[in-house]
């Protein structure tokens, strides 16, 4: 969870942002997130998340590779070179069979590769791995 405190000095939830192009996938993580707790805000496109990931930076960010205008992974190749912007950790969320190469990993922060369909549960387990957040026995995936 996040270390940031609202105005009343009380923990503030970790801060998400969900990229996607597809309406239904955004708004089952954005629902699955938000009753986990999360402070979640989206985007339709890779400019859009890109934007507002620069604007304020999220804790996460959960995206699509193919988007239209910019990519996940020129999204993530972008924030990566921006000092604010070049830790948030990263989940990307891609088609059957589409890998992602070592530099392609190298350039980002991608910490997850997750192949759709996948299961809202599975990202909410993902989600707080990242975050610290996990269960003990939580399994590992990690972007090879």
């Amino acid at each position: 969870m996040s270390d940031r405190t609202d105005e009343q000095g009380r923990t503030a939830p970790a801060r998400l942002i969900v990229v996607d192009d597809e309406v239904h996938i955004v708004h089952v993580l954005a629902l699955k997130l938000r009753n986990a707790g999360y402070d979640v805000r989206t985007a339709a496109d890779g400019e859009e998340g890109c934007e507002m990931a620069t604007q304020d930076p999220p804790d996460l960010i959960i995206t699509d590779l193919q988007m239209p205008f910019l990519s996940g992974l020129e999204m993530c190749a972008r924030l990566k070179k921006n000092q604010p912007t070049a830790t948030i950790p990263v989940i990307m969320l891609t088609a059957r069979g589409h890998a992602l190469s070592q530099s392609d990993l190298n350039s980002t922060n991608i910490r997850l590769v997750l192949s759709k369909p996948f299961s809202p549960r599975q990202v909410l387990e993902e989600v707080e791995r990242i975050l610290g957040r996990a269960s003990p026995g939580t399994t590992v995936k990690e972007a090879a």
